[in-house]
């Protein structure tokens, strides 16, 4: 079976922490004062932070437990190579600090006004996206833990997709399928899609995306890959040929190839005090893994910019 029933754990534990937080911003939003959206929302901010930051910390505190569960403790990891979390929270995948990020649904709000779009309207479609940037926050800073806790394990040669039935077709049809650790992770918003490590003792069986699409109910395989989709492969039609397996997909956070980096978290106690001038950009973990495929190298950057202690 594949993938294990840990992974599969893991990345569901995920999935509710994201819900949770969505929750969260849910209802702050429902609060917002029609009459008065941008100072309302500005002023309701506080909590949503704290809960989306709250969730991101808790992901990205499951990573090393899960990891030692599954694999042990690498005798060749070195001891100052342990994951810090905390580097991952208050920010979004692309080094954004969540106060600004979380800023956006109300610019959305106020643009749609601007083209005259009822008030009723033009919340909804923030909350939209407010729910989405919350989800997509929390399920970043988890995948990010887990990559970041997986180059730092000598013995981690690369990870297998996990992918669940209720997935996105542009997702299923990369069910299973090997990267090496330091591979960027193609993600839509709000994926939910894991990873797990292999390791020369630890050799999960791939998934076959045939196998999760045969495993998902009739209505879910109508809202992932249509209607005229399910007919042409319950006809024999190749998944990967049915599905433009990269259209959407992007294996970085940002448009483009320009780098993912913040000043977030680049404080005194953070990367001042390891050699690097306060406010100076950070770069982030998919950044480093992009940059560079030395593993050594790997692990400097990611010491020195704060994600291992």
């Amino acid at each position: 079976m594949s993938p294990t029933a840990s992974a599969v754990a893991h990345a569901t534990a995920r999935i509710r922490l994201a819900a949770a937080a969505a929750r969260a911003a849910r209802g702050a939003w429902r609060k917002v004062d029609r009459d008065n959206p941008v100072p309302s929302w500005v002023a309701l901010l506080g909590p949503v932070i704290a809960a989306v930051a709250g969730a991101q910390l808790a992901a990205g505190q499951a990573t090393e437990p899960w990891l030692l569960r599954l694999l042990g403790q690498d005798p060749a990891q070195a001891a100052s190579d342990r994951l810090d979390p905390l580097s991952l929270a208050g920010i979004t995948g692309d080094g954004t600090p969540l106060v600004q990020a979380l800023q956006v649904p109300m610019w959305t709000v106020m643009r749609l006004l601007g083209q005259g779009a009822p008030i009723a309207q033009a919340l909804a479609s923030g909350n939209a996206l407010l729910d989405l940037m919350v989800r997509t926050a929390v399920a970043d800073a988890g995948r990010a833990a887990d990559q970041v806790g997986m180059v730092s394990r000598p013995g981690v040669t690369s990870y297998i997709r996990v992918v669940e039935a209720g997935a996105c077709s542009r997702c299923i049809v990369l069910a299973g399928r090997e990267y090496g650790t330091s591979s960027g992770f193609a993600r839509h918003p709000r994926c939910h899609c894991g990873m797990e490590p292999v390791t020369r003792e630890h050799t999960p069986k791939a998934q076959d995306p045939q196998r999760v699409y045969d495993d998902m109910s009739a209505a879910q395989r109508k809202s992932a890959f249509g209607e005229a989709a399910v007919k042409a492969i319950d006809e024999g039609a190749d998944i990967g040929m049915v599905v433009n397996a990269r259209r959407g997909m992007a294996t970085a956070t940002v448009f483009g190839r320009q780098v993912q980096a913040t000043t977030e978290s680049t404080t005194k106690r953070g990367l001042a005090a390891k050699g690097l001038p306060q406010g100076a950009p950070r770069l982030m973990p998919e950044e480093i893994f992009r940059q560079t495929s030395d593993r050594d190298h790997q692990i400097r950057l990611l010491r020195l910019y704060g994600y291992l202690f």
